[in-house]
């Protein structure tokens, strides 16, 4: 304060208004919704004119499989994934707040596998909150599973509704998508 009174340099003031992430000029993004019986994954492309899938799919694990066979799946999708299509950058779901201790490692060892892999082919990795891609994609942030499926479905043009995590990776890819274009109060974190 006397430094500003005595006609000194004024501090430099926190920017509230963010632009758009350092990977604006992404035209392919890698949509990831971690799980670790049914990690979704997705491509889009956005030459062109609208974004179109370049492919989805999901890691299904089942049951019988042991912890660290899925999480080798995971990563093993990821990794074929990004090397088939050369994505420019990585929008993997945000954490969630979760009531069972056990199911919140889980979830976070899932993520890690994705997570791991897609660092190590250099890709950025921005995270946004489940809530958020749901209110962009839908409407509304408590939008359910079907709802957004059929949402990814229409924006993307596809022939048939793609499988409920498969479409949680699209439309973090498409959410992520819109929000390079544009200024937001809360850009997308980076991880």
């Amino acid at each position: 304060m006397r430094q500003r009174v005595a006609g000194g340099e004024r501090p430099p003031r926190a920017e509230r208004v963010t632009s758009a992430p350092a990977a604006a000029s992404a035209r392919r993004i890698l949509g990831v919704d971690p799980s670790l019986r049914g990690t979704g994954l997705g491509v889009i492309d956005l030459g062109g004119g609208a974004p179109r899938a370049l492919e989805f799919q999901v890691a299904a694990c089942p049951a019988g499989w042991s912890r660290s066979r899925c999480l080798a799946r995971i990563a093993e999708l990821t990794r074929e994934m990004i090397q088939r299509h050369a994505p420019e950058v990585c929008a993997v779901e945000g954490l969630f707040y979760a009531q069972n201790l056990q199911t919140a490692l889980i979830m976070g060892e899932a993520r890690g596998a994705c997570l791991a892999t897609v660092a190590g082919a250099g890709l950025e990795i921005y995270e946004l909150a489940p809530r958020r891609v749901k209110q962009a994609i839908v409407g509304y942030g408590a939008a359910g599973k079907t709802a957004v499926g059929r949402m990814v479905q229409r924006m993307l043009n596809l022939d048939a509704l793609p499988p409920a995590d498969a479409a949680d990776a699209l439309a973090l890819a498409l959410v992520f998508a819109q929000e390079q274009k544009r200024f937001s109060l809360a850009a997308p974190r980076r991880v």
